[in-house]
């Protein structure tokens, strides 16, 4: 069988878990934890990073920082996972799903204004497969209505737009290293902070309510209870398997590039027949090769390709349920707009395999049964 995915292993993952536990120092915030906070400042220019035990807990402190009050808003894609949409609920904000493009996926910039009102506080643009969002367009509509910006790049470690690293650009960069991802640590996450007046707060926030930070760099005689909190530490020995995979950050993305390009040039010849769709990568957007995907013409053709390829062993799966048509998306939040590609793109979308150091033969035969239905549409 042909996974979807195979979570990344460069094989030097053990060496250093091992070292993390002869240090005896495996919870949170240990010296591996703290080589992999400071290799995602340097490389990615932002002030702070910490990680986090999820995505979705990195999420869920972004959400909290934004500080929401009752009847507070937040504009965010319906295409997305639950997580995007659980930290704001958690935070107190109620949710205002926009249209996505149907090009990218992600959220459509231009429904972004009218969806505003006077409860409005944030934005949430999800960088879907690595892609980057028009990012000015929505810095410049979050300036002019005094809004936070709150990357959800969990997908996006490694891609660009204009230059920038994705999830360096908003208040607030939420990247996830869960087994799935192109870096990870089973479960695990990081938050970035872009602007220093968060950092304070974020160190608090993460560590249980409490100070302990800036004790142990002696700028308090003693640490104490001082906000609301919770436990956002990332175990140093998740941290020390990741620590393996940055050190080679550059050779996995390469890695997984190869295999997108290998896909997409095969494919583009369907595409310019109008039998499929592809990916498109706008100018000024550098992506990370996270997923490739394919867009059929209908919710049955999809389903029946994924039917086809599982009886050959190849597994190739769809991805998000639109949230606003969840039980969920109904009590928490509300669609502006029409639905106008949300629904339609995510019923025809699958996405194909694509890992670290997939096979070459499994590779060709992705692409060789792919073919053989094509060539039959």
């Amino acid at each position: 069988m042909i996974h979807f995915n195979v979570p990344p292993f460069v094989g030097t993952e053990f060496k250093y878990m091992r070292e993390a536990v002869e240090n005896h120092k495996i919870c949170g915030d240990g010296p591996f934890t703290k080589k992999c906070d400071e290799w995602i400042e340097e490389r990615f220019s932002t002030p702070k990073a910490m990680l986090t035990t999820s995505g979705s807990t990195a999420l869920d402190m972004a959400a909290l920082l934004c500080g929401f009050k009752p009847g507070d808003e937040v504009i965010l894609p319906s295409y997305t996972f639950s997580s995007t949409a659980n930290s704001f609920v958690l935070a107190g904000a109620k949710l205002v799903f926009v249209d996505i493009r149907p090009d990218t996926m992600n959220i459509d910039e231009k429904k972004i204004e009218q969806a505003i009102t006077e409860h409005t506080r944030a934005i949430v643009p999800v960088h879907y497969a690595g892609v980057a969002c028009e990012m000015d367009t929505i810095m410049d509509i979050a300036k002019k209505y005094n809004l936070i910006v709150v990357e959800d790049a969990a997908q996006a470690v490694m891609s660009t737009y204009k230059g920038k690293a994705l999830g360096s650009i908003g208040d607030f960069g939420c990247f996830s290293f869960h087994e799935t991802k192109n870096y990870s640590m089973g479960e695990g996450g990081a938050i970035l902070i872009n602007y220093e007046k968060y950092i304070e707060r974020a160190e608090i926030l993460r560590e249980k309510g409490t100070n302990r930070s800036q004790f142990f760099r002696g700028q308090v005689a003693k640490y104490n209870w001082v906000d609301f909190g919770d436990s956002y530490l990332q175990s140093d020995l998740n941290a020390a398997y990741l620590w393996a995979q940055l050190q080679v950050a550059d050779e996995i993305n390469d890695n997984r590039l190869s295999t997108w390009n290998a896909y997409y040039e095969v494919f583009k010849e369907y595409e310019s027949e109008g039998i499929i769709e592809l990916p498109v990568i706008p100018d000024g957007c550098v992506h990370n090769a996270h997923m490739f995907y394919i867009k059929f013409k209908n919710l049955e053709t999809r389903q029946d390709y994924i039917r086809f390829m599982k009886e050959n062993d190849i597994l190739c799966v769809f991805h998000y349920v639109p949230l606003h048509s969840a039980p969920a998306g109904l009590k928490f939040g509300r669609f502006d707009g029409i639905d106008e590609y949300t629904t339609k793109e995510s019923e025809r979308l699958v996405r194909l395999p694509l890992y670290y150091n997939i096979a070459s033969e499994d590779r060709a035969k992705v692409i060789e049964k792919t073919k053989e239905y094509l060539n039959r549409l």
